[in-house]
Order: C-alpha cells, then structure tokens, then sequence
C-alpha cells in the first residue's frame, strides 16, 4: 500500500519547483563545456524516496541527453510554422526578407515543417508578422482598383447605410415645397446635375429636391399594411395580417386581372425602351426584365432566379427557349441548352437507346431474367439528379433573350403555381417593382432617417454622422444617392450594403454576341427616366458575378469598394 506523504503527488509538481527546475537548466546551458553538476533535491522529493515510493529519474543539469545542451521541446497545440521568434535587434538573426534557417529550431516534427514550406515557398516569415497585421478576406471580398465610378449592381438593396464626417441633416425635415419640387422632377424626368461641393448642404435647395427625387420608386399592387418586398422568405412577417382574398375567389381573380394589365403594360414600356427595367418578385423566385442596350445585350433579356426542375420544364413544354448561363457543357450533352421541344425530344430519344443498350450485355449472357433491373422511374430520376440539385441554388439561374421574353410574358400571366395557394401569400399576386410609373402602379417613397452618435476616437469622443435608407432600393436608385452624396459630403463618405441574396445572381456577365455602340443606345434609351450618368452606368457589362456590393469607401472623390 503506498505511504501518503504531505505535500507531495507523484504525477504532479508545484508551479514554483516547476520554474525553479527551469531555472536551473537555462543556467546549465550557459556551461555547458563544464562537468555537470548534481541538483540538489526537492524537500518532497527526498521525503518521498525516504518512504520507498517509486519515482522517475531526477531530471539532470545537461537535459535529456545528459551532458549535451537540452533541447527545446515543442508546443503540440502549436501551428506549423510556429518557431521562436529572433529578436529584431540580433545581429546574427536572419534578415527580413530571407527565410529563417529551419534546421536550428526544428524538432521531431520537421519533416512536416520543411514540406509545409516547400509547398507554400511565399509564406510569410515569423520575423514579418508583428509588422504585417493578419486580415483574412475570401477572393471576393479584396478591395478592387481605385476608380471614380462604381460597378453596376443588379441586386435590388434592402437597407443602405451611409456614415460620414459631416453631417446629414440636409436630408431632414423637407419643406413641403422641396417634396413637391422633387415629385415633379421624378415624374417629368427632370436632369439635375450638382456641383462638385456643396459648401453648405442644408441651404441648398436643389440638394434637397434632388434626394427627394432619388427615393421615388413604383409598385403595384399597394398594400399599405402588407410588407410586399421582399418577397421569397417573407411568410413570418405576413403571418396574421388581415388578407381577405385568401379565401375569396372572387377578389383573387380581380386581383390578378388588375395584376396582368400591369404587367403587360409594363412589358410595353420596356419594349419601346420608355422603361429601363423592372423586377417581377413572386414567393418563389425574381425576374428581372431589362431593355435592349443595357448590361451589354443587343435585345430584350430576363433573368429568372432561383429556378427549379418542375418551373424549367413548365417553361420547356410552353416552347420558351432558354438557357442556364451558369452551367457548363458536359460530353455531347450541352446542359445550358433547353432549347424547343423538338430538341428536347431527340435527346429523351437518345436517353431512351442509351437505357436498352446499358442492358444488352444481360441478355448475351443468359441472366436478364435472374438480375432484377432498375425501374425507368429510377433511371429517370438518377438521370435528373443533377437537375435538381441546383434547385433554389444561383447555379439556377435562367436567360430568356429576344422574342422569348414575350412568350416568357404569357407563361408568367397564365402560370398557375406563380401565386401562392397556402400560407400568408395566398391569392396575392407578384410584386412589381420600377423606377418609372406604369398602368395600375403606386408612388412610393424609400424611408430615409439619420441618426447622429458619438464614437470614441484617441482624443477623445467624436461625432459620427449616418443616414439609413430602407426599401426596395432598386439599381438606379443606388447610383443616384451615391452621386449625390458625393456633392454633399465633399467625396468622402462610407456605405454598407444589403442585397437581397436571391437577386444577387443579376450580376452575371451573359454572353454578348456584338460591341454596342454606346452612343446609340443613350440615343435609343434617352426617354427612359433615367439620368445620363445613371444609363450610362446601366449600360455597361457586369462584373460582380455571383455577388454584390456590400461595402463601398469614398475618399477624395475616388470610389474603393468590396463585394
């Protein structure tokens, strides 16, 4: 039975014999040329092995080897590259820009280190790191080259919020003047065109009506009390608002009447290029319709994200022709294609040859009768899986281009999972969203509040200025706030973005067949409603991809943004 004495557990040492230990050996190092000296025991030491206790060796003065220098012992919960860092003032420590010397400092584990930098040669040294802070950003998040405009966005933004040094209080209080001054420019499509700095923003008239003009935008239908964008995913804040026409067919065919005929009307505007674009937000998917010349097409396009199998085929069997501009070819199989119905049927005829061929081999064996073989509805769907796994995803994503978009236009009319028969959304028809007025369409008003904080800064307290836009902020929206922002905040503010993630997709760049000439086509689109700087922007090619704006940085008039 082993003895108990006080003070004293075999599997454990006292922080101070700990450090005392480690004292002891730091000074053995330094001589190390000498005979190694005999450390005097612990008192509990010696008690114990006074009692007859079993111990380990006593650690001696010249470390694991005995007489040679200890070696140091490397931390298991250390990273890779995880050496001593060699104090910058040390005249044999290697130089900034060379690499550290990896023999001296490595352990049992420097295979692994020496792979680990033969692998990634450009690591950064340990030597660089106090002096380079560790920011990581994923490759759509580096901040792109300095430029004076930004790029276009077709995301539609649910929330802006702009901070400043200067203050927002130009965008208080309006006079009633002021807002009837800026309703009539939005209606008349009146070009403003500010000064480069406005040396006192809350005199300037023009600033005033100006913004006022830049938060109008049209709906239809109007529900004061419904929250009708957005509108995928919207179910929560609908829950136990009154909707009458839920459980009235009647009210819902009116509805949906009133609904087609702004619609239709709106599609007219856009084909006689009197309207840029819009956007067609259902509880399941967003389309948006945009006008020959801009984002680079030469016709008429819409984009229909997310997508799934069962509204891709709906579309296939009406004869629209479309493609999937995010899906790649793969063997003699173009996925993109889903082209008439004709096509469509000579590939099932050739998936159908494939199946009987696949088979064959059971015959000329005798065994087609003892191998049970997978059903066609099996084959099918393994066929399909890849189908409907980018259900709901971006990779989604439908082009309709040209004359299609007109038959697009009938399907969406007569289609009739496109509104909601459950739930909250039930009987209430398709958001329309645009920036010039249409038949049936209401004027609307982004809401607008600053706010006024102060942060700490190192001399103490100062003061933050932003203004929070809310709403359904369509394109051409954010690129007229942020040139009138420029004015007022002498070019240098900051602005935090939030899209609504399924429009983010709009982004793509979709194949263009010819160059446009842009003076024609702001020629073509100058009765659009839109400001020139705005058409101009609408105009060119986008370049965000997948993604959208989220942080945009004015300094000195030039733009730094991430996405």
């Amino acid at each position: 039975m082993a003895l108990s004495v006080p003070g004293y557990s075999p599997g454990f040492q006292k922080p101070p014999e700990v450090v005392r230990l480690r004292r002891k050996r730091a000074r053995s190092r330094g001589a190390a040329a000498s005979p190694p000296r005999e450390l005097p025991e612990p008192a509990a030491r010696r008690a114990a092995l006074a009692a007859g206790l079993p111990l380990r060796p006593f650690p001696a003065a010249g470390g694991r080897g005995g007489g040679g220098p200890a070696a140091a012992r490397r931390n298991p919960f250390a990273r890779l590259d995880n050496r001593p860092q060699v104090a910058a003032g040390h005249p044999d420590g290697p130089a900034r820009d060379q690499p550290e010397a990896p023999g001296r400092f490595l352990d049992s584990n420097q295979e692994n280190d020496v792979l680990w930098e033969e692998k990634f040669p450009e690591r950064t040294t340990v030597t660089e790191l106090p002096q380079t802070p560790h920011v990581s950003f994923s490759e759509s998040d580096i901040p792109s080259s300095k430029s004076t405009e930004l790029p276009v966005d077709w995301s539609i933004k649910t929330r802006l919020l702009f901070t400043s040094s200067e203050p927002f209080t130009w965008a208080d209080h309006l006079k009633a003047q002021e807002e009837a001054q800026g309703l009539v420019q939005h209606c008349r499509a009146i070009e403003v065109t500010l000064p480069k700095s406005i040396q006192d923003p809350k005199l300037s008239t023009e600033l005033r009506c100006t913004f006022q003009q830049s938060l109008v935008y049209w709906l239809h239908p109007a529900l004061s009390w419904l929250p009708l964008f957005p509108r995928i995913g919207a179910d929560r804040k609908m829950t136990g608002k009154t909707s009458p026409w839920s459980n009235d067919t009647t009210l819902q065919h009116v509805l949906m009447s009133d609904w087609s005929v702004s619609f239709t009307s709106l599609y007219n505007l856009l084909k006689t290029k009197l309207c840029p674009y819009f956007y067609v937000c259902t509880y399941q998917f967003t389309v948006l319709f945009r006008a020959a010349g801009l984002a680079g097409n030469d016709l008429i396009t819409a984009l229909i994200s997310p997508t799934t199998r069962g509204l891709r085929e709906a579309m296939r069997n009406e004869g629209i022709e479309f493609s999937l501009p995010l899906i790649k070819e793969s063997g003699h199989k173009k996925e993109t294609a889903s082209g008439t119905s004709l096509e469509y049927g000579e590939e099932q005829a050739i998936s159908d040859e494939d199946e009987e061929e696949s088979f064959s081999w059971l015959e000329e064996m005798g065994v087609q009768d003892e191998i049970k073989k997978p059903d066609i509805l099996s084959i099918k769907l393994r066929k399909e899986k890849h189908e409907v796994q980018m259900d709901h995803r971006p990779e989604s994503v439908v082009l309709v281009k040209g004359i299609n978009t007109f038959t697009l236009l009938n399907f969406l009319i007569n289609c009739k999972s496109l509104v909601a028969t459950s739930g909250p959304q039930a009987g209430l028809p398709p958001t329309l969203l645009s920036p010039v007025a249409f038949r049936g369409a209401t004027m609307q008003m982004l809401k607008a509040r600053s706010v006024n904080v102060k942060t700490q800064a190192l001399s103490g307290y100062r003061d933050q200025f932003s203004l929070e836009i809310t709403g359904p902020i369509m394109p051409h929206c954010l690129h007229s706030l942020t040139m009138l922002l420029k004015s007022s905040q002498s070019g240098a503010f900051s602005a935090l973005l939030y899209p609504h993630e399924p429009t983010a997709v709009f982004n793509i760049c979709l194949p263009v067949d010819k160059v446009l000439n842009t003076e024609v086509v702001h020629t073509e689109l100058t009765n659009c409603g839109l400001h020139p700087k705005t058409l101009e922007q609408l105009s060119e090619i986008p370049l965000l991809g997948k993604s959208s704006l989220r942080n945009v940085v004015m300094r000195d008039y030039i733009y730094n943004w991430r996405s």
